[in-house]
């Protein structure tokens, strides 16, 4: 992770991708969610790496995923240890499992829309199980993924 600027100059944590990593948030620039998937087993593998844990081969896709999951989990931190956080307490993090892939869960955000700040949603709002839906945001240069709640 490396720090941006941000609004008042206070520093968020951005994802620095690696090689492995770059697809994932090339796709996420073009507001496709995409899983790496082995080309020779097909299973998909989160977080990437250049050999399938499963069958052992180096050949990979990425696939599209819907966006669509749950919350698996969410914690609220306390305290906040970045200035850039803490002026936005309180934020969530979740842990979403995705429908398509039920092995793989991602961290994020849930939000009020893609552009809403880390605490755009009250945190009793928050559900294990809450279908969420991804959405996109581009800060500090970066295009990351956001959580939304799916309405029933």
């Amino acid at each position: 992770m490396t720090t941006a600027p941000g609004a008042d100059e206070l520093q968020l944590l951005l994802p620095v991708p690696d090689e492995d990593g770059a697809p994932f948030w090339e796709y996420a620039a073009r507001g496709e969610l995409r899983v790496q998937s082995c080309a020779s087993c097909d299973r998909l593998r989160f977080p990437p790496r250049p050999c399938c844990p499963h069958c052992g081969s180096f050949e990979s896709g990425w696939r599209l995923m819907s966006g669509r999951g749950r919350i698996w989990s969410y914690v609220l931190p306390h305290p906040p240890l970045l200035p850039a956080y803490a002026a936005q307490a309180p934020y969530n993090v979740i842990l979403v499992e995705l429908w398509d892939a039920p092995h793989i869960r991602l961290a994020g955000n849930l939000v009020a829309s893609a552009d809403a700040p880390l605490d755009s949603v009250d945190p009793s709002r928050l559900r294990i199980g809450a279908q969420v839906q991804v959405v996109f945001t581009e800060t500090g240069g970066m295009t990351v993924p956001r959580w939304i709640l799916v309405k029933p």
